[in-house]
């Protein structure tokens, strides 16, 4: 019997694998790609931490500039511990093998990120995510971990209020699979993935997590906060990271002149780049100045990516960028100990909203949220498991629902072209729920998710090869992603204010009323909004 049954194998999913076995639990983790592929390894520019040697910084300013960027929509007491336990987390990954890069004095580097009072996100040269992905997957081969790669999540079964375990599509032959389990983890990240053209995630990134969540009864929350990083390759949507202009780039307009400060907080920052684009402008990152060894020493990646797509040279060529979807701050509303609003259900990194970010995250937060609340998850998940008693594995009604909607599937040929269907919402959403949204927009975009929503039962399948289907697994993702991007539009025209990431044209205040969570959840089919105070 499994204990604990982990969904996604990117950094948090694999340090709750880590931390669930330390507890002695028997853990599988399965995932719908392999580990290395997982979104973790773009994170490049690095982990916030106060470490002893971190100098003109202090706890007490990093709870600050944290909450301060949330716009009053973090949990304090969550930031307190998140930040209050960042030396911890490191020494943690330094004892594991992260390869830190070290300063003369030996100690691990630090760079100053925006929004920020000081230099503090360590980091692995422009690596940080991969190689930090690479050694938590090298510690949990170590450990014997059991891995189920290529199985791709369809629900979550539950019975009476408790997650007992999942459906899945094993991808190589198509067949569902039920795999039962005392507790459950959804590590399964973001949802960045839905502006489909327009985001510098991988494909991949759908949030099926989040909409499995949420058909299983579970409450999501502030969906409306998309995070858009200023610093994308010009219509490449390949991410350079904020280490860039961390270590000292500039910002210029067609003139080359420099219109905001680099290091204000991200939303700010790819606003003004995409004014100047709504304004017939162009945007470039200017690193010419820092010169080649020093860009060599702290950007290989990103020059390497740089000359690869765009062939331009850092050390002596403008960049051309704009601003792309990078990160979703809502998800699964989780408490401190990682618990979802299911029993035996929890969730972290990127799939779950967990009350640090709120409407504005600030880069070097997000692969610490991994660490952090990757291993809070693991252990309770764990403990919680010693108290559940052993559940038959019988075949439950949803595995059985799920059998016949595959095997039907393949059956039925396509009325509608889904791929055309995912460029245009991609695009609907960059559009209409992007940098700048207001009301009619949103709503005419509202109307027509629900007119597509309403064409998935004429989806079927052109490919019916059983082997690796593509087709099929597009097909579910898809499903997925208009789920999402409803409940994306519903709480978007809900919060009728600006606040962080979510800028109204026709609302442009923040406004006090809205101090609040947006909470979503599913009763009777149909999705239900509510504001909610923070805790």
């Amino acid at each position: 019997m499994i204990d604990v049954l982990i969904i996604g194998s990117g950094g948090a999913g694999l340090t709750a694998a880590l931390n669930a076995k330390k507890e002695g639990a028997k853990v599988l983790v399965v995932s719908k790609t392999y580990p290395t592929h997982s979104q973790t390894c773009q994170a490049q520019g690095g982990i916030n931490a106060v470490l002893k040697e971190t100098e003109n910084d202090s706890i007490q300013k990093y709870i600050e500039d944290t909450y301060k960027a949330s716009h009053k929509l973090g949990n304090k007491e969550y930031i307190n511990y998140f930040c209050s336990n960042s030396e911890n987390t490191i020494s943690w990954l330094d004892s594991i093998g992260v390869p830190f890069s070290k300063n003369i004095k030996d100690n691990i580097s630090q760079r100053k990120f925006g929004g920020t009072k000081a230099k503090r996100t360590c980091y692995s040269s422009d690596y940080t995510g991969l190689k930090i992905l690479h050694t938590l997957y090298d510690q949990c081969l170590k450990e014997n971990i059991e891995f189920y790669n290529e199985y791709q999540l369809l629900n979550l079964i539950i019975e009476n209020n408790k997650a007992i375990g999942i459906t899945a599509l094993d991808i190589e032959t198509s067949q569902v699979k039920q795999i039962k389990a005392k507790t459950i983890i959804l590590a399964t990240g973001g949802y960045a993935g839905l502006y489909y053209g327009f985001t510098t995630n991988s494909y991949s990134s759908t949030g099926d997590g989040i909409a499995s969540a949420l058909n299983a009864g579970a409450k999501i929350s502030n969906m409306e906060f998309m995070q858009f990083h200023p610093t994308a390759l010009e219509n490449k949507n390949i991410l350079i990271s904020e280490s860039a202009r961390g270590e000292g780039g500039y910002l210029v307009d067609n003139q080359g002149n420099r219109f905001i400060d680099e290091l204000k907080p991200r939303d700010e920052v790819a606003r003004a780049i995409y004014k100047k684009y709504e304004e017939g402008e162009k945007v470039y990152l200017d690193l010419r100045h820092l010169g080649l060894d020093k860009i060599n020493e702290a950007m290989p990646q990103e020059r390497r990516l740089v000359q690869e797509f765009m062939q331009l040279k850092m050390e002596k060529d403008l960049i051309p960028i704009n601003p792309s979807a990078h990160y979703s701050m809502g998800g699964i509303i989780t408490d401190i100990e990682a618990k979802s609003s299911i029993e035996n259900l929890y969730a972290c990194g990127e799939c779950s909203q967990s009350g640090i970010h709120g409407a504005n995250r600030l880069g070097g937060n997000s692969l610490l949220e991994i660490v952090t609340f990757g291993k809070i998850a693991g252990e309770n998940a764990a403990k919680k498991a010693k108290k559940v008693k052993i559940i038959e594995n019988t075949d439950s009604e949803q595995f059985l629902i799920d059998k016949n909607y595959i095997e039907g599937i393949f059956t039925k040929d396509s009325e509608i072209d889904f791929y055309k269907r995912k460029k245009e919402l991609g695009k609907l959403l960059f559009k209409n729920v992007g940098l700048f949204r207001e009301e009619k927009s949103m709503k005419n975009s509202l109307e027509k998710i629900l007119e597509w929503k309403k064409e998935l039962n004429l989806i079927g399948l052109n490919d019916k090869s059983k082997i690796f289907n593509k087709n099929l697994t597009d097909l579910i993702e898809y499903k997925n992603m208009i789920e999402l991007a409803h409940t994306i539009l519903i709480s978007a025209l809900n919060r009728q204010e600006s606040r962080g990431a979510h800028f109204r044209i026709d609302f442009k205040d923040e406004l006090e009323n809205y101090d609040k969570n947006s909470i979503l959840f599913l009763e009777n089919d149909s999705i239900h909004i509510k504001l909610e105070e923070i805790q």
